[in-house]
């Protein structure tokens, strides 16, 4: 019989061992990377659609020297892809984490922080690149430029007091540091700081580009795609190809064309090593993950549909149907019962809004173009009374009685 030192000896040991098989390969652990981080551009010519912001930095980029930048456009246009992929080929892997401060929009950005961290970086000593032969041969590589990047990204969130405290350092310490602010919404930055930096703006992505990164990401993942999904993708996503690309994985889950592990044993879902003799003791249980696979199933329109919160097509043809002119029944009586229907189901009032606004007033042709500036007034005042916090279901449906109204006639 076994003593109880020895059991807790061998049980040890059984541990370190499962720990040190079940270690994720390089192969595992890219897999469990969300795609947006795994296709994220590693470098300038991997950035699309940004055709003039591209060909300037790829200039600057000969010349290493970088001025002040401001780029900002709507989300998932490649903002901080592009400077982190021009700062990754300024410096290369060695110098890239003690050359560049990122700081993001959930790092607290008032003026303390300015104050204290920025500035703190921004007069620091440059750090030297690897010496001997391998650092000519890696200056070769990579420019290696005498001055930092500081990316402050989502700049437009940042107060007036901390933006007004950044000019001063920008100026002072610019022969060793540069900035590069990130912002959505320029006109939140201040005229002294815009004034100091280069504009880039990013534009929404053009379908062509954007659906060819949407089906080379599928081929590489292996996920069969059916016919229209890119459409509706692209539709869905209005211009984000980071959203576009995050439903496309969603949906990819969904259908379950990917796992989320892989290992060598395909057939073996669990197996069970013994520490002692004694079965119900001493038993440990080790779990192995499934093996990664293409299943064969197709990624679908109504999956990504479903995946990114859109409501039917035949439910809203149904609202706008109720709202048309008709002699059976009041108005009020038939959308009513329709926006009743869209409630119950749980739809947003703001994607009921956003739908309802493209099947009105951009596809329907028969209505005049005067009913169309009416029924815009109609959806701007709803857009508000929402934004305001207001009963989704009365302003729904005060939203759909005006617009009949105004169809009718009124």
């Amino acid at each position: 019989m076994a003593s109880f030192f020895d059991i807790r000896a061998r049980q040890a040991a059984a541990v370190t061992a499962s720990a040190s098989s079940s270690k994720q390969t390089p192969t595992e652990a890219s897999r469990l990377q969300p795609w947006v981080e795994k296709y994220r551009p590693k470098s300038l010519d991997d950035v699309t659609a940004q055709d003039n912001t591209i060909t300037v930095l790829r200039r600057t980029l000969q010349s290493a020297n970088l001025p002040h930048m401001l780029f900002y456009g709507p989300p998932g246009t490649g903002k901080t892809s592009t400077v982190l992929a021009l700062a990754k080929q300024l410096y290369g892997p060695e110098l890239f984490k003690s050359r560049v401060l990122e700081l993001n929009a959930s790092d607290e950005r008032g003026i303390s922080i300015v104050r204290e961290k920025v500035k703190d970086f921004a007069r620091m000593q440059l750090s030297n690149p690897p010496s001997g032969p391998a650092g000519v041969e890696y200056r070769k590589k990579y420019p290696c430029p005498p001055y930092k990047i500081i990316v402050l990204d989502e700049a437009d969130s940042m107060t007036q007091d901390a933006q007004s405290a950044l000019r001063r350092t920008m100026e002072t310490y610019s022969k060793i540091t540069r900035f590069c602010l990130i912002c959505n919404y320029v006109t939140r930055i201040i005229d002294p700081l815009a004034s100091r930096c280069s504009k880039f703006r990013f534009k929404s992505l053009d379908e062509g580009n954007a659906g060819r990164r949407l089906e080379d990401i599928a081929k590489l993942e292996n996920v069969k795609l059916e016919p229209g999904v890119v459409d509706t993708l692209l539709r869905c996503s209005d211009g984000d190809l980071r959203k576009a690309i995050t439903f496309l994985q969603s949906a990819a889950r969904l259908i379950g064309a990917v796992q989320p592990l892989t290992t060598a044993a395909a057939d073996k879902k669990r197996k069970r090593t013994k520490i002692d003799d004694d079965e119900d003791d001493d038993a440990m249980d080790v779990d192995v993950p499934t093996t990664s696979t293409t299943s064969g199933k197709t990624v679908t329109v109504p999956s990504i549909e479903e995946i990114a919160g859109v409501i039917p097509t035949a439910t809203i043809d149904n609202l706008v149907y109720a709202m048309q002119p008709s002699s059976r029944g009041t108005p009020y009586s038939r959308v009513s019962k329709a926006v009743e229907d869209l409630v119950a189901e749980g739809w947003s009032a703001t994607q009921i809004v956003t739908q309802l606004y493209e099947e009105v007033v951009v596809a329907e042709e028969a209505t005049s173009d005067w009913m169309k500036v009416r029924i815009v007034g109609c959806f701007s005042e709803v857009d508000k009374r929402l934004v305001d916090g207001s009963d989704e279901h009365l302003t729904i449906l005060d939203l759909c009685l005006q617009v009949a109204g105004i169809l009718g006639g009124q």
